[in-house]
């Protein structure tokens, strides 16, 4: 069971996704950095998993799939998958930039990535589960209410 945020990395080019989990294990420090080149192996692991709560970090293209398909396979898991992406792709167009908009996929870099920029951009998501949890712990009153739902 996963004790952490952990960035869940999806892309269909060994050499990419193995560049971006070097990258983000460099740096992310609260979970796993696990990563994926087949997308159908990669919803089978997030279906199957305990917690639905990630960090994705999507190619917008996966071979025959899109990335944004791959998000909605996932969000009956992750009801947040789409604000938690990072959309990554070669070229990004305005079609590109839309489909992110009209996702709520608020995070898109192209590449080449700058190892700053990536970091940066999950920080982002990372960092408003960082400060929830601050709350919870600092504020039993609303820790409470939170756990009454």
């Amino acid at each position: 069971m996963p004790e952490g945020l952990d960035v869940i990395i999806v892309d269909d080019d060994p050499a990419v996704c193995e560049l971006i989990t070097t990258i983000v294990k460099r740096f992310y420090s609260w979970g796993e950095v696990i990563s994926f080149t087949d997308t159908e192996e990669a919803t089978r692991y997030c279906l199957a998993r305990e917690i639905g709560v990630a960090i994705f970090i999507v190619d917008v293209f996966l071979g025959g799939v899109s990335g944004f398909f791959f998000l909605d396979s996932v969000e009956k898991k992750f009801p947040t998958a789409h604000s938690d992406a990072i959309i990554i792709t070669g070229n990004a167009s305005d079609d590109i930039v839309n489909m992110c908009i009209a996702s709520e996929v608020n995070h898109l870099l192209e590449k080449p990535i700058k190892p700053y920029a990536l970091q940066l951009a999950v920080r982002a998501i990372a960092e408003k589960y960082l400060k929830f949890a601050k709350k919870l712990f600092q504020d039993p009153d609303f820790a409470r209410s939170v756990s009454s739902f």
